[in-house]
Formats: C-alpha cells, sequence, structure tokens
C-alpha cells in the first residue's frame, strides 16, 4: 500500500509541482500543488484525468468548455479532450489521476506552455 497526506508532499516550485505517489503501467497519481494562477497548459493526452480539488479554487479545461472548480469538486476529463489546470486566486491542491499514464510526447504542449507562459499554447 502507497499512502501519504498533503502536508507531507506540499512543495512549490517556479512552476506548479506534481509530487509522484504511485506510477505503473496502468495509472498515475500525483498530489498538485499550484501557488496563485500556476497552471498546466492546455493539451489533449489519450488518457482519461481525474482532478480531486482538496483546497483552493481555479478551472479545469474540460474539452472547450473551462469549469470553475473549488474544495471538494471532481472533475473527469476523457482521454483525448483538451484539459488544463489553472489555480484561482488563493492557489490550488489537487489530486491528479491519469489512466494510462501519458506519455512524454503527450505533454510536450505542457513543456511548451510552460516554457512560453501561455495557459494555451500554439
Amino acid at each position: 500500500m502507497v499512502a501519504t497526506d498533503f502536508d507531507a508532499e506540499r512543495e512549490f516550485e517556479e512552476g506548479f509541482s506534481a509530487q509522484p505517489v504511485y506510477r505503473n503501467d496502468r495509472v498515475k497519481v500525483v498530489l498538485g500543488f499550484f501557488r496563485p494562477e500556476q497552471f498546466i497548459p492546455v493539451h489533449a493526452p489519450s488518457s482519461d484525468l481525474v482532478v480531486t480539488i482538496v483546497e483552493g479554487s481555479g478551472i479545469v479545461r474540460d474539452g472547450d468548455e473551462d469549469r470553475s472548480v473549488e474544495q471538494g469538486d471532481v472533475v473527469v476529463v476523457p482521454a483525448d479532450e483538451d484539459r488544463g489546470i489553472k489555480a484561482g486566486d488563493a492557489g490550488l491542491e489537487a489530486t491528479l489521476v491519469t489512466a494510462p499514464p501519458p506519455t512524454a510526447a503527450e505533454h510536450e504542449p505542457v513543456r511548451r506552455g510552460l516554457k512560453q507562459g501561455q495557459f494555451e499554447p500554439e
């Protein structure tokens, strides 16, 4: 069994921080820590995503819709749909579960968007 808690894993970086909890060929679980306005850029990997908001608020891109989220919300974004997460004014902490884990190539738009400082990279 793998067990942890947000207080033990909380770490903030220049960009959002994704602290790994568990990974195998079928699933990846991370704890996401976002300072105000930090984000994971929009991308569309071939994996399902489940986001559970533990603290704070923000938006989750689900296809072509931005959904407002706050503590206690759970959002599921199907594989191959545009997705991104952006923290609100108070920051955001969430559990992010992807199945199967995205590939490095599928995360290229994330790297590009972070480098460009853009939620929706070109």
